[in-house]
């Protein structure tokens, strides 16, 4: 039986359990955000399909970056995983960053600034540029960058993009990897899970 307090506000709990409940009440706040962010994401994305031979529905990316995230790599910061479900918003879609900033908050749509290329310069620049800047970008970026290399990889290797030859595929493979060893010794989990999928290069 719990004992009172001394002015009878009820019973009491140890540290530990009141340590419990802070956690508890951060785990459920994390995964509201990330409901959250999917339900944004796929309404976002919800005319798009992925560019390999299925058509795929494009939500299923930002969702694999999440998954690599916490299911391979064991990352569990809501901040990182909503911008990760976030990450093509700003760059493929109508979305702006103050709607980001209103709906998820400032840190989240930072992240997705960061990772996000500038669509007005050409496709050879914007790829120069995600080498040259992969370095200087901020922890949480680099994670999400990582994830997304991962998992692009992956897909060229067992499911490319219609039309594309050994050469283009290959050719990814290569500038995937020129981003990702820009960014080494962020994390080692997802880098080594890079440096496997790399080893499917065509």
């Amino acid at each position: 039986m719990a004992r009172a307090t001394s002015c009878g506000a009820g019973p009491t709990r140890s540290p530990g359990e009141w340590g419990w409940i802070s956690i508890n009440t951060e785990l459920k706040s994390g995964t509201r955000a990330l409901v959250d962010a999917i339900a944004f994401a796929a309404d976002k994305h919800r005319r798009q399909r992925r560019k390999d031979a299925e058509a795929s529905p494009y939500i299923n990316h930002p969702i694999a970056l999440a998954r690599v995230l916490t299911v391979e790599a064991g990352l569990s910061d809501p901040i990182l995983l909503a911008a990760a479900v976030l990450h093509d918003t700003l760059e493929d879609t109508e979305t702006s960053y103050e709607e980001l900033v209103e709906r998820f908050g400032a840190a989240v749509a930072a992240v997705v600034l960061e990772v996000s290329d500038d669509q007005t310069l050409k496709k050879e620049d914007r790829k120069r540029l995600q080498i040259e800047h992969a370095a200087g970008i901020s922890r949480r970026a680099k994670l999400v960058k990582l994830a997304d290399k991962i998992c692009n990889v992956r897909d060229v290797a067992s499911s490319p993009p219609h039309g594309w030859p050994l050469e283009r595929r290959r050719a990814y493979f290569d500038w995937a990897k020129a981003v990702v060893d820009q960014m080494r010794g962020t994390q080692r989990k997802l880098e080594k899970l890079f440096d496997e999928a790399y080893t499917r290069r065509p």
